[in-house]
């Protein structure tokens, strides 16, 4: 079996991830919805519409997956 596939975060099906996303931080927007953006390119991406943050993936001040994975 492919480790990197091994090593991914994973959904557990009980509402929440074992994992951290890698290469993707988070950041909350001045109207409230969270941004993810690609750590790597710079590049945004997704914006969630709830106003909650994204499950697993990294807010930008907290530097869990820094620099620039």
């Amino acid at each position: 079996m492919n480790k990197e596939i091994d090593l991914m975060a994973k959904n557990t099906g009980n509402d929440f991830r074992r994992g951290a996303v890698t290469a993707r931080t988070q950041f909350q927007r001045t109207d409230g919805n969270y941004q993810k953006r690609n750590e790597r390119t710079g590049h945004f991406m997704e914006v969630k519409q709830d106003g909650k943050p994204f499950k697993g993936v990294a807010c930008e001040p907290d530097g869990r997956d820094s620099p620039n994975s």
